[in-house]
């Protein structure tokens, strides 16, 4: 999913959550029954979740564009001399004991 796709997926949630709240108090308010708008609510939310967290095709749109990798370059003769000098004096250092 993309970022726009990411956005439009939350504005989704968004209105999907709201309108089914607003449904949901209005039926149980007019109906008089609790359990009855509670009831609506959760298939607002199971509506929400089935369309907002599948990667659907329309949230991708807008693919992204990624930067070609890039390479490390090849160290420098002058940090290979010093590895071998190093490597020298350490040969020289364990010669003696």
């Amino acid at each position: 999913m993309d970022w726009e796709g990411q956005r439009l997926a939350e504005q989704l949630m968004q209105y999907f959550l709201l309108g089914s709240a607003v449904v949901a108090f209005i039926v149980g308010y007019v109906l008089g029954s609790f359990t009855f708008m509670l009831y609506i609510y959760l298939a607002g939310v199971v509506v929400t979740f089935i369309v907002t967290v599948p990667d659907w095709p329309f949230f991708n749109r807008h693919p992204l564009t990624w930067l070609e990798p890039m390479y490390a370059e090849k160290p420098s003769q002058r940090l290979l001399a010093r590895r071998q000098a190093e490597g020298k004096k350490g040969a020289k250092a364990s010669s003696k004991r």
